[in-house]
């Protein structure tokens, strides 16, 4: 088959294909950038807010601010923002709450920027595969019909088989990193709803679920 592959495909097959290897690398590039990212953001890291939330629960406000200061992640920046607004606002829970979501959301944005590259790519690549078919198709079936005589069937088997290569590929391209999207995606959505637990906890206290079992 490798050596079938540089005889057997046109022109229009390799442009296409050229095309569908560029835009896999601009989502994989995308998609690493995306998760450094979100490791410098903190996505995920529940410990250092934990201790920050526990501490300020405990009574020593001073004390979790100045863990807050370090604004070393998503979360802790949204905390540093509602604990400080308690403080010059005398404990004003609706100040205090504005200024948090308003980071939390500036954070959110951050890590759902670039995510629609890979959305795109998810998108365009089945229908670009799938144009280099309909287009090796015409091509295969326009050779048949200027054919004089018996035709060779493995002509048009050649022909067909060049052509579903691009859309094969269009696939495969679009099923992983629809994948690697959906887990991006899925990371965002529990960061989202972490920052709001980590918000109403701060503001309003700790909710227990079940005996012994608390949610911070």
């Amino acid at each position: 088959m490798d050596a079938y592959l540089p005889e057997g495909l046109n022109g229009y097959a390799w442009a296409i294909l050229a095309v569908l290897a560029g835009a896999s690398l601009v989502a994989l590039t995308v998609a690493l950038f995306k998760i450094f990212q979100f490791m410098r953001l903190g996505v995920g890291r529940r410990k250092l807010p934990g201790q920050i939330v526990e501490k300020y629960l405990r009574g020593d406000g001073d004390g979790a601010l100045a863990m807050a200061d370090k604004r070393n992640t998503s979360a802790v920046r949204v905390l540093f923002a509602a604990l400080s607004a308690l403080r010059q606002n005398r404990g004003d829970r609706e100040i205090a709450r504005e200024l948090a979501t308003q980071v939390a959301l500036d954070e959110l944005a951050l890590m759902g920027r670039r995510m629609n590259a890979l959305e795109a790519v998810v998108q365009a690549a089945p229908m670009l595969g799938l144009l280099g078919t309909v287009v090796g198709m015409i091509e295969a079936f326009g050779k048949l019909s200027q054919a004089e005589g018996a035709v060779d069937p493995s002509v048009l088997a050649g022909g067909i088989w060049t052509a579903l290569i691009t859309t094969a590929v269009g696939l495969a391209i679009a099923i992983f990193f629809y994948f690697i999207s959906l887990w991006l995606e899925g990371r965002i959505a529990r960061e989202r709803e972490a920052l709001e637990r980590l918000i109403s906890t701060v503001l309003h206290g700790r909710v227990e679920t079940r005996p012994g079992k608390t949610i911070v």
